[in-house]
Order: structure tokens, then sequence, then C-alpha cells
């Protein structure tokens, strides 16, 4: 373990670089908590997976329970027993138990915390490395604005003309190109509606094959998750390409605010291009089944059910093979193609210069591939925390895949901008800017996800109120949650999963259940927001002893502009008695000139030498 040189890469690639390098070491470190309790959540899973009294019931029930079909009849699918799926009602207690919303709730705290100690963290480096004011009043517009701009006008605040280019027609082309967004996340949404039907479609042959029944349903999501991910990763990278060409065509006046709205407009669709499929088995599958004589149907097909082990292994699943598969493939992606791009520069390169035998240093720098920025490295790190905060009270172990992935990403980056790209032009930064307003609203937004998944997803409350209301062991839950198919509804009496009574209608317990759900939803957020809210009030934005070096720094700028102004009033003043008494020498002192002020934290020195007029 090292600490990251970031005086030394700021002073070579420049504030820009320097500040994500120092974010992304903050959040690697704060990963390792994560982590920790992450992986002792779940081995407390693992521990007490046998006394797990529902699985136990499950996997001993032999011939007790009949299932109906998880597909028509009249296609082949056949009747089957709740023992069949012993494997997944295991499976299910290690992402399912009593340590899942003491992890959430920690999990929600700790992206507080985080964001609050890069807030500080922040301010410091923006000091030291005296961007703080940056953005208000040094930035200039961009050189493809000032190449493109239609007129000149003076800026308000320099009085100096410079390219300008009418907020109204910025405001239209943004508009134009908001439709093109939603039309993407349109398609995004379609794309998902076809993984569904695909998952729905390949279950049926699995439930009429006897050797493939147990497990059709593991095999219809894990092989879904596969397509979703390659169509994920496919319309992404489209996307991209559309939304640089529209932010180009917006006009937007400086690097900041062109970069904030590009990143704005990829993370939106991201966000609906990674996070819909998930959201819809967290959320919306297995809720619209119906019962046996009154399935509801989609284009002639049974709506899709949750598996015997419940959505959340699903939800698990989608999260282990979207997120992994993600971080594998980028850096594959970080590997394999630089590599690839630099043995076809410098081929392209070779074939338009003399051979020598000892090629100049910036020759050898013109063979590598150009620097394409910071965006696709934050992008792929903001979509990570999602994973590990919006969804983590179904995975667990996601701190830990996080944080084993920086630990390489880290690595990547570094090789990568030292080795295997051109040096880019050093670029001033203050903050990672619209990136942290991101991260804020996907933690609010993380407190909501968790307490739904908890309440709807989970069977932590079921459970909670069969134990006070019937058996605090558990016994007979099982039972207890296995509905009766209505009566000529089905060839023979089966079970379905539901709280519902012999004709169908929802049971007492369910409405009790839905009350308590509601209950819990509003309970979390209140008390996770609440403490949320507390952490921020008691975390500074910025360390109280830097705060009082910038009051320092401020009061001691005025009394120099004080004694400057008192030193030209003085000369003024010794000029005209020059004139009116023909004297040739006089000496001004005023309070302070003498005083030589330094200040060491900040590297900013102020002195004020005698005057002599």
């Amino acid at each position: 373990y090292k600490y990251q040189p970031l005086d030394h890469i700021r002073e070579y690639f420049g504030e820009k670089i320097g500040i994500y390098f120092a974010w992304l070491g903050l959040y690697t470190a704060n990963l390792i908590p994560a982590a920790v309790v992450g992986l002792l959540v779940f081995m407390y899973g693992v521990v007490t997976m046998g006394t797990n009294v529902p699985a136990r019931e499950v996997c001993n029930s032999a011939g007790d329970f009949v299932m109906c079909p998880l597909c028509d009849e009249n296609i082949g699918c056949a009747y089957w027993n709740l023992s069949d799926t012993c494997t997944q009602a295991k499976l299910a207690y290690l992402f399912d138990n009593e340590g899942t919303v003491f992890f959430s709730v920690f999990m929600s705290l700790w992206a507080v915390t985080f964001l609050e100690y890069w807030k500080r963290k922040n301010a410091s480096l923006a000091h030291h490395w005296d961007v703080m004011d940056f953005e208000e009043e040094e930035e200039r517009p961009r050189p493809q604005f000032a190449a493109m701009a239609p007129s000149m006008e003076k800026n308000p605040v320099t009085g100096i003309k410079e390219p300008h280019f009418p907020d109204e027609d910025r405001f239209k082309r943004m508009m134009a190109g908001a439709v093109i967004i939603i039309f993407m996340m349109v398609m995004v949404l379609i794309f998902v509606l076809g993984v569904i039907m695909y998952r729905v479609l390949i279950s049926i042959p699995l439930f009429q094959s006897v050797m493939f029944r147990a497990q059709a349903s593991n095999i219809a999501n894990m092989s879904g998750a596969c397509v979703n991910l390659i169509l994920i990763m496919a319309s992404g990278i489209v996307y991209q390409k559309i939304a640089e060409k529209l932010t180009e065509w917006e006009m937007h006046r400086t690097q900041t605010e062109h970069e904030d709205s590009y990143t704005f407009k990829v993370f939106i669709f991201q966000f609906v291009n990674f996070y819909s499929s998930i959201f819809y088995i967290a959320f919306f599958k297995g809720r619209f089944v119906g019962y046996p004589g009154h399935y509801n149907r989609f284009f002639g097909l049974r709506n899709e059910a949750c598996g015997q082990g419940g959505c959340l292994v699903e939800l698990a699943q989608q999260l282990a093979v979207i997120m992994i598969g993600k971080q594998v493939i980028n850096n594959a992606q970080e590997i394999i193609v630089p590599k690839i791009k630099n043995y076809l520069q410098r081929r392209e390169v070779a074939k338009g210069m003399e051979k020598s035998s000892e090629p100049a240093r910036w020759e050898e720098d013109y063979q590598l591939i150009e620097n394409e920025g910071l965006f696709e490295e934050y992008l792929e790190m903001v979509i990570q925390f999602g994973f590990i905060t919006i969804f983590v009270a179904a995975f667990p172990l996601a701190p830990l895949f996080a944080l084993l992935n920086n630990w390489v990403e880290i690595r990547l980056d570094a090789h990568k901008f030292v080795c295997e790209v051109r040096r880019s032009v050093s670029e001033r930064a203050q903050d990672i800017g619209v990136w942290f307003n991101i991260l804020d609203a996907l933690v609010q937004l993380a407190v909501i996800s968790n307490a739904f998944i908890i309440a709807v997803t989970s069977e932590f409350l079921p459970r909670l109120l069969y134990k006070y209301e019937k058996n605090w062991n558990l016994d007979g839950y099982v039972n207890f949650t296995l509905a009766f198919s209505p009566p000529g509804s089905m060839s023979q009496e089966c079970r379905y999963k539901e709280f519902r009574d012999k004709d169908g209608s929802f049971s007492l317990f369910y409405w009790r259940l839905l009350a308590i759900r509601l209950g819990f939803v509003i309970l979390f957020e209140h008390v996770v927001f609440f403490i949320s809210r507390l952490i921020d009030i008691m975390v500074p934005d910025i360390p109280e002893s830097l705060e009082i070096k910038i009051k320092r720094e401020r009061y001691l700028a005025k009394q120099a502009l004080q004694d400057q102004e008192h030193i030209m009033a003085g000369g003024l003043a010794g000029v005209g008695e020059e004139d009116e008494g023909g004297e040739d020498d006089y000496t001004v002192t005023t309070q302070g000139q003498r005083a030589a002020t330094r200040m060491d934290a900040g590297n900013v020195y102020l002195s004020v030498p005698t005057a002599d007029v």
C-alpha cells in the first residue's frame, strides 16, 4: 500500500487529473470498511444457514406440496414438488436474512459519510492548489465555442468582448436534444421488454423437461442477464457518440459547462440502460402474475413470476452478472484496446517518418495514442457506486467486488496516463464537477430503493409478522405462504406462493402485511435521512483549520490592499508638497509598512516594503 503522489500528479498532468486520482483513492479506501461489513453479513448467512427453518421445511417436504405448473398445462407444463427447489431455498437465505436490514442502513450512512469527507478533501486540495474560485473567476471560453460563435459581445464581468451565443437558441437546441435522449431511453425499455420475453420463452421448454425443471428459473435468469449485458454495452457505445454530437451542437461557453452537459446526458441514459432491468426484477417482476384460472397475460404469454427462492435471489444474480461482467469487460478494454491502438498508431506513423537508429523523444511520444480524457473513468466508477448503494440490500458482496476492481483500476489508469497515451494539455479544475451532484442524487435514491427492496422484495417482513402472529420459530411458515388453487381452475388441486383465500381474493394477512410494508418504508427513510442530515451538520464541508487559514489570507490581503492605498495616497500628497515647497526627499511611513507576513500552510507570502517618495 502506498499513498498517491497527488502533488506530483498535479504538477505533471494538471489539477483536473490530480483531483480524479484523489477522488478515486479516497473512494477505494472508503470501500474497505464497506467490503468488510458486507463480507461479514454474507458469512453470517453461511454460518446460520442450517438454522433456517423455512429452507428445512422446503427440503424435507418431499411430496407434501404439489405446486401448480409454471406455465400453461395445455403446452405440456407439469405439476411439480416444492422440494425440487431445496437448493434455491438455501441460497435465498444467504442474501435474505436479518443482516440485510442492518447492512442497508450501514451502506446508506456510509455513502453520506463518504461524500462529506470527499467535500473536506476536495476543499483542502482546491486551496492547496489555488483553484478554489477557478470556475467563477478565471475560466475562459472553449476554443471550439470561440471558433463557431456567431457574434461578439462584452462580458459583463470582465468588460472584455468575447464570443457569444444566445441563450434562447441554446435552450431550443437543448430541448431538441432532450427528445432524442427520450427516444433512446424508450429503445432501452424495449430491449428490456425483449429480454423479459426471452426469459419467458426460454423457460417454457425448460419447465417441460424433467431434467431442467428444478433449475429452469436459474438458467433463464442467468442467460437473460448475459443477453442484457451485451445489449447494455452495445447501446451505451452508440448513445455516447450521439450525446457527443448533441453537446457540441448546443454551443456551451466554457469547458466545464460543456462537460457537465455531456455528462448529464450520458449518465441519464446509462442510468436507464444499466438499472432498468434491475429495477424491473426488484419491484415489478411477479407482482402482476394473477392466480390459477385468472393469470394475467402479455402478448399471449403468462407474466413471469419469481422463482421459489424469491425475486431477491434473481436480483442478486442479475446484479452479479451485470456489475462483475461490466468490470471484467472494462478492465479488459483498458488493457487490450490501448495496446491495439498503439500498434496501429505506430504503424501509421512509421509510414510517414524516416527510419533512424535513435528516434527523438518527441517522435516516440507522438507514436502514443491521443488522451481521451476522464469521462469514461468517472462514468465507470459512478455506475459502480450506484450498484453498491442502490441495490446493496440484495447483494452484500457488491462492495467487495468493487474494492477488488478499484485496486486494479487505479493502477491501470496510472499506467495508461503515464505510458500509453500522450500527455494531455494541463487543465485546471476545482472539483469533480457535475459528478458530485450525480453521486449525491444516487445516495438519496439508494435510501428509498433499499427501503422498498427490504419491504417489498425481501421475505424479512412476512417472516417477522408471522413470528409475531403465529409462531416465533417459523414452524409451518412455508405452508402458510402457499395458497390453494381455486376449485375447478386446474385439473387437480395445487399450491402457489401468495397470501390468498381459496376463491383467489387476498387474505387479511396480506392487507396487514401491506400496511406494515408501507410503514416500514416510511420509518426506514425517515430514520436514515435524519441520521444522514445529522452527519451532514456535524461534519463541516471545510476543515476548521483550513477555514481559519482562508479567513486569515483574506484579512491579510485586505490589509495589504489598504496599506497600498495609503502609500499611493501619501505619495500623491508628497508630490503636491514638493511642487509647492520645493523639497527634494520625503519618506512616507504607514502602519504595517515594515511588517511582513508569511503563511507557510497556503504557500502565500504577503509583504509591504518601506516606500520612499
